[in-house]
């Protein structure tokens, strides 16, 4: 699951003292909940976990990753929400519960982590947008690239002009999942793209804003009898240009080429592969980096130049940064209102009308 503290530094240099957040996880049905009450567990210096709730639906998967939840306390829901200063909860459900629980937590007045992408239901995480901006809450959602640093420098080269105009984003992430995950995409719409593609579709929204058009183009490759999307792909239509999504859960090799390419009228910036393991902080599990080709020579055979960036932990600076919130020495960029429109668009971009 991608787990690392040895980068701190390298993803956002975040080396600030903030007193300990008492936080609890509800949910260990999501694919990065075991991902997550890792890293809630390694950074106990910012963090007071004092336990976590399995919920239905989340057995299966909480019983293949029991390791992650050793020495934590195992409580009910109810006695999580009526902890005695609880400031926090990581909402960690199978997706299609994310919202139902958050909504619950948002209700008792605490801060919440959830992961992406929310509810299939739109009025749903209105509601959980409303009540978060009425009780002044942070409200974090887990798209793990926003804290990427290759990401992040990619998006103030794009600030400061760097890259010219912005006319196309195009934003790739694959991989091989065995039948019975593949089907079970169908219990969502879009598949696939619902499911991975949403952080793809983050991307390109907090690049290029709300597009004119959205073309949804998820099919289902009907490999191994398969018949749920699992190829999952929008198209995003602007003013001045084209950018497009796509997920798919056979591609071999898809997680070597996941990739982003920004196009800009004065240079092309690519990320690929936008995550891959690196042999640096030996001794710690998974650490990793981004590869950058930066193009901005107009010669038509240019190679532009390429680098690796620092190893750096995929969750490491969400969590800091979550902290930071709470406590108030930071502000989240991603406020209520583009979380709300984000949502909005993907379930546009998986074929519903919203």
């Amino acid at each position: 699951f991608f787990i690392t503290i040895c980068a701190a530094s390298g993803s956002g240099g975040m080396e600030v003292k903030m007193r300990k957040i008492k936080i609890a996880q509800i949910g260990a049905g999501h694919d990065h909940a075991s991902a997550a009450i890792t890293t809630l567990k390694l950074q106990n210096d910012i963090y007071d976990l004092v336990g976590y709730a399995v919920v239905e639906g989340d057995q299966s998967t909480f019983e293949s990753n029991k390791w992650a939840y050793e020495n934590v306390n195992q409580m009910t829901v109810e006695e999580i929400l009526n902890v005695s200063e609880l400031d926090a909860v990581c909402i960690e459900t199978e997706d299609r519960r994310l919202t139902e629980y958050a909504i619950r937590a948002a209700e008792m007045g605490l801060h919440i982590h959830m992961d992406k992408p929310g509810s299939e239901s739109d009025e749903d995480f209105d509601r959980l947008i409303d009540l978060v901006k009425n009780k002044n809450l942070v409200f974090h959602m887990g798209y793990m690239y926003r804290y990427n640093p290759a990401v992040i420098k990619l998006k103030e080269d794009i600030k400061s002009g760097r890259l010219g105009e912005i006319y196309s984003v195009e934003a790739q992430m694959s991989c091989t999942h065995p039948p019975e995950k593949r089907q079970w995409l169908g219990n969502y719409p879009g598949g696939m793209l619902y499911f991975l593609g949403c952080h793809l579709i983050d991307l390109v929204y907090s690049i290029c804003g709300t597009p004119e058009e959205v073309i949804p183009l998820s099919t289902s490759t009907g490999t191994d009898g398969v018949d749920a999307k699992d190829f999952g792909m929008a198209v995003f239509k602007y003013k001045n240009g084209v950018s497009f999504v796509k997920s798919t859960a056979v591609e071999f090799g898809g997680f070597e080429r996941r990739q982003m390419v920004v196009c800009g009228t004065k240079g092309t910036v690519e990320l690929k592969p936008l995550e891959w393991f690196s042999d640096e902080c030996p001794g710690m599990f998974s650490p990793l980096t981004t590869g950058v080709r930066e193009a901005f020579d107009e010669n038509w055979h240019a190679k532009g130049e390429y680098h690796d960036t620092p190893v750096y932990g995929r969750y490491d600076a969400m969590f800091r940064s979550f902290a930071a919130y709470v406590n108030g020495e930071k502000k989240n960029p991603f406020d209520y209102e583009y979380e709300r429109k984000l949502h909005k668009l993907i379930l546009k971009a998986c074929g519903k009308d919203v």
